[in-house]
């Protein structure tokens, strides 16, 4: 396998790793009936965002690449928030 079919194929795991934090926020809104961010939406936000920035960098996009690290601070901050909510809150 050669390296630009490897990264391909990071690119599109990545970028479904991405789309599937949508569907994983959809689903848990729709059954709260109201707008809610499970903490896997955050876990899948950074993951995909991750492999997309490894993915960025292979093609030396620099819009991308900037695009990418911004949204990994994001959602770890994210993160980081929610868990010291669940923290102070006693909640798994």
């Amino acid at each position: 396998m050669s390296s630009g079919t490897l990264w391909l194929g990071i690119g599109f795991s990545a970028q479904a790793m991405f789309f599937s934090r949508f569907l994983v926020q959809w689903l848990a809104s729709e059954r709260a009936k109201r707008s809610v961010f499970p903490m896997s939406f955050w876990y899948l936000s950074l993951v995909g965002g991750i492999l997309l920035l490894g993915y960025a960098i292979w093609r030396r996009d620099p819009v991308f690449i900037l695009g990418q690290t911004t949204g990994a601070f994001i959602y770890l901050r994210n993160i980081w928030l929610r868990r010291r909510e669940n923290e102070r809150s006693g909640a798994p």
